[in-house]
């Protein structure tokens, strides 16, 4: 995942300047009054930039992978291991939360399982047997 000031820089690579505030308006919702469509230019320059951002140039060249590994090095993550208790759902009736009972069962009419199709249609057969003579007799 790119930040604004990363595509900034891979828009500078190919000598196409726009602003953090500019890059911003093509990321807004269409009924926000600062929304901009994204042009064509815009587009290609990024897309061109990009390519010399992650393989380099002919001089230059790089690694794709050590490009977008030093990228994910660069990302913080998130500690999501550690429970939130204070976050966590309360069950509505407590009675029913409870783990030492079992659950009510439905009281609903239930249709009896069946293991065989109930409607048991012949099979037709797509193909006919063919017999085929290659010219040998046997």
């Amino acid at each position: 995942m790119l930040r604004d000031d990363q595509i900034v820089e891979i828009l500078e690579l190919v000598d196409f300047r726009i602003s953090k505030s500019e890059l911003g308006a093509f990321f807004r919702d269409e009924k926000h009054e600062n929304y901009m469509e994204c042009g064509d230019q815009v587009l290609r320059n990024f897309l061109n930039g990009l390519v010399i951002h992650l393989r380099g140039t002919k001089e230059n060249p790089k690694n794709p992978n050590d490009v977008l590994a030093k990228h994910k090095a660069e990302i913080p993550k998130k500690d999501n291991t550690k429970e939130r208790p204070e976050f966590k759902a309360s069950p509505r009736d407590p009675e029913k939360a409870r783990g030492d009972q079992k659950p009510k069962s439905y009281t609903g009419a239930k249709k009896p399982f069946k293991k065989g199709n109930a409607k048991a249609t012949p099979k037709v057969q797509v193909v006919e047997k063919v017999q085929f003579k290659n010219g040998k007799n046997k």
